[in-house]
């Protein structure tokens, strides 16, 4: 077809010439077809939807989390691009912007534990170091969470392990088709029960299998750090439920490096839950005190001291610190969790000190009113109440915490 629509175009007077090149380039043609169809890529297959990319799927990124991985050669490398054309009489420049931008979650909440709304940008004042902030990025918080909860698992006192599993049922229950939670427990040290999840029955599975402890170790820091060194990697806001007595064995890591690690780590954002204050509060009162092999802390100021590092992990990250007494505290308590995590304000700004030079920044955040004067917050009779405000106590500036 291709020789007869050449000769009907080039004319009769060409055809003798013409003849012999175009037999040379037909048969050049057919047999640089098969070369040609072998260098080719193959179109990937119709009938099977290919996997969406890690940024599409959902939910936390990284080695815990999905994955999807593209096949080779589905869509080619992205040209390089171009430089600028030089403009005569020009002098040559260069600009390099690197500055980070600092995010800081803010809850106000009253007393009780609600959430304040209605609050506007103009209401927010952030001090880094003391030195007034710019807010350029303001927004409420209504996004799903990616979420650990991390749950003390240990073979001490029955009571301390049945909180912690009664506490840990309750959070499963607060959860939303698409919030992101995996679950890891304790005990010498952390071990998966459940990864990264969007179904809620896999959640209560996984805690369904935790019924016979293995160690009376609990290595809280050590559990912390490798938790802390897993969701660091992935993208946006991750949230720490931590269920524990608060007590360490024998950590290879120390309060001070868990401290800092807490400190380096960003976007995460700690809620702690101390469990056995019933127990506790009825031994001390029956004088029995606190011995090894009942009570994961051996005296009263362990247990003091194991309170006192679970306030403050909370009060580092702006998250907040529970010890219930009572079994009937648990719904409240993570009612009001789910409550802080899904009703915050989030302040974004580019600090004034734009150097990443490691240093650790401190963070205060101010709440007025429009005018600049006290803020005054009333409930629906017109009754002034008092509010907390809850935001982290400061960053290290070692790298991007965008």
């Amino acid at each position: 077809m291709l020789y007869l629509n050449y000769l009907s175009a080039i004319g009769a007077p060409m055809r003798r010439t013409a003849i012999p090149v175009l037999l040379i380039v037909t048969a050049a043609l057919v047999l640089g077809v098969p070369a040609l169809a072998q260098e080719a890529p193959a179109p990937p297959p119709t009938g099977k939807p290919s996997q969406s990319a890690p940024a599409e799927a959902g939910g936390p990124q990284g080695d815990i989390g999905p994955m999807a991985v593209p096949k080779k050669g589905e869509a080619p490398p992205e040209p390089k691009p171009q430089p600028p054309r030089k403009i005569e009489g020009m002098p040559d420049y260069s600009i390099r912007v690197d500055t980070a931008l600092v995010q800081v979650p803010v809850l106000v909440a009253t007393k009780e534990g609600q959430f304040v709304p209605g609050l506007k940008e103009g209401n927010f004042r952030v001090f880094e170091d003391g030195v007034p902030q710019r807010i350029t990025k303001f927004e409420v918080g209504k996004a799903p969470i990616t979420a650990v909860l991390l749950v003390e698992f240990a073979n001490r006192s029955y009571r301390f392990m049945y909180d912690a599993l009664n506490a840990s049922y309750s959070f499963a229950e607060t959860l939303k088709p698409e919030d992101w939670v995996a679950v890891v427990a304790f005990d010498m040290k952390p071990f998966i029960v459940a990864d990264f999840t969007q179904d809620k029955r896999q959640v209560f599975g996984a805690l369904n299998t935790l019924r016979i402890p293995g160690f009376s170790e609990t290595n809280i820091f050590d559990a912390l750090y490798d938790t802390l060194d897993r969701v660091e990697g992935l993208e946006g806001r991750k949230y720490i439920i931590l269920v524990a007595s608060g007590c360490d064995t024998f950590s290879r890591m120390t309060y001070d490096k868990i401290l800092k690690k807490v400190k380096d780590t960003p976007n995460v954002t700690l809620f702690t839950i101390s469990t056995g204050e019933a127990l506790r509060m009825w031994a001390e009162a029956a004088g029995m005190g606190s011995g090894p092999g009942i009570f994961p802390c051996t005296s009263q100021m362990d247990f003091l001291q194991a309170d006192n590092q679970m306030n403050t992990f909370a009060k580092m990250t702006g998250g907040r610190w529970f010890k219930p007494r009572f079994e009937a505290e648990m719904k409240d308590i993570f009612r009001d969790v789910g409550q802080n995590i899904r009703n915050q304000y989030v302040l974004a700004y580019r600090p004034t000190n734009p150097k990443l030079d490691g240093s650790y920044r401190k963070l205060k955040v101010e709440v007025v009113a429009p005018d600049g004067g006290p803020l005054h917050v009333k409930n629906e009779k017109g009754k002034d109440l008092k509010f907390n405000i809850i935001a982290r106590d400061g960053y290290t500036a070692k790298h991007q915490v965008e």
